[in-house]
């Protein structure tokens, strides 16, 4: 009986020893370990504090061109692009030449012009030899008074002529019809919709050139329905892209769409940024991260302060020199840098955050 109690006994210990050696070990904090002179030059220690929990929600966006500050070149009148001098992307000049049009409807401007004028010269000929007449007794007063009303319509149908041809060419036309188009701002040419040889209608109603000054520029995102509780205006935004690996732009929501987009059902939300070195473009791509502070709190550290091993998180705790422990923490989440703690900590406690493994090895080692 003795026998079989010592070989039950020895199977048993052989059983709990493989047990031991499948499951992690708890960690050891029994262990005497003191920060030495050099050690303490290569550690930090940071204290544990209570803040409010940040989140973060990722989005996909797009490059758009600040509506607020673009200016639409529009054909004034109808006609055949002759030669168009820019292309997409070039960098223009305030009064630069875009294109060179010949248009009928200017060639008749002029056509109109020179008739109104030549019925000017002769109502005012007609004026003073009538006011002559009149002054000296020999025609009557109302024969200067139709001629002078002869007069003032001749001059009303003269001005109109040459204001529409100043508004239809803005000085930038001659009498062959020909009509040069010439940049009403400087910036850059984000959209360009006309070629040489092209036909220009009156009817048109889309623009022949987009002018926009770059100076700032604006990231759409998707918003899908689940996360518009998420965002709201003010949120701080970090808008990264493929063209720039490691290069972060910060901005914030300037609005958020009332409607979702019937074709994608999400919701568009609006990210404003400067873009002084003008390395975003209109249609790129980009990854968006809102960031907001919500209401729940926790405490929180440093993330380098975390320690995982062993499927667990772990930290250091520094009382004093020769005062250190290991201690096992609950992670809620890490944002920015910032681990949030659920359990394990509390305000006010230290922690190592840099080369904390060094002594988390000596603290935990066998």
């Amino acid at each position: 009986m003795m026998k079989r109690e010592t070989l039950l006994s020895g199977i048993s210990a052989l059983l709990l020893l493989a047990a031991c050696k499948g499951k992690p070990q708890p960690v050891a904090e029994n262990k005497q370990v003191c920060v030495s002179d050099s050690m303490a030059k290569i550690i930090t220690i940071d204290t544990a504090k209570t803040t409010a929990i940040k989140n973060e929600l990722t989005l996909s966006g797009e490059v758009s061109n600040d509506e607020n500050n673009v200016v639409k070149v529009f054909p004034f009148s109808s006609g055949q692009i002759l030669d168009v001098k820019v292309s997409l992307g070039d960098k223009v000049t305030k009064g630069q030449t875009l294109a060179i049009m010949r248009s009928a409807d200017v060639a008749g401007n002029y056509t109109d012009l020179t008739a109104t004028k030549s019925d000017l010269a002769i109502s005012k000929r007609q004026l003073e030899q009538a006011e002559y007449l009149y002054k000296n007794g020999i025609s009557s007063e109302r024969d200067y008074t139709e001629a002078k009303e002869n007069y003032n319509k001749a001059e009303a149908a003269n001005r109109k002529i040459q204001q529409q041809i100043a508004i239809n060419g803005g000085g930038n036309t001659n009498p062959g019809g020909t009509l040069v188009i010439k940049a009403p701002e400087s910036g850059y040419i984000v959209e360009k919709n006309v070629t040489t040889g092209s036909f220009i209608r009156q009817d048109n109603n889309g623009s022949m050139f987009t002018i926009s000054n770059m100076k700032d520029v604006w990231i759409w995102a998707n918003v899908f329905e689940s996360d518009i509780s998420k965002v709201k205006t003010g949120y701080s935004a970090k808008v990264t892209t493929l063209a720039y690996p490691g290069k972060v732009f910060e901005g914030k929501i300037d609005a958020i769409s009332s409607v979702l987009d019937p074709d994608n059902k999400v919701l568009k939300i609006k990210v404003v940024l400067p873009n002084t070195d003008m390395l975003l473009k209109p249609e790129m791509f980009t990854n968006v991260v809102i960031t907001n502070n919500d209401a729940a709190t926790s405490v929180s550290i440093p993330a380098k302060a975390v320690i995982f091993d062993s499927s667990k998180n772990f930290v250091v705790v520094y009382n004093s020199k020769c005062d250190l422990k290991v201690r096992e923490v609950s992670v809620i989440k890490t944002v920015d840098d910032v681990t949030y703690i659920a359990s394990g900590l509390n305000a006010g406690d230290k922690v190592i955050s840099k080369n904390g493994l060094l002594l988390y090895d000596a603290l935990a080692g066998d």
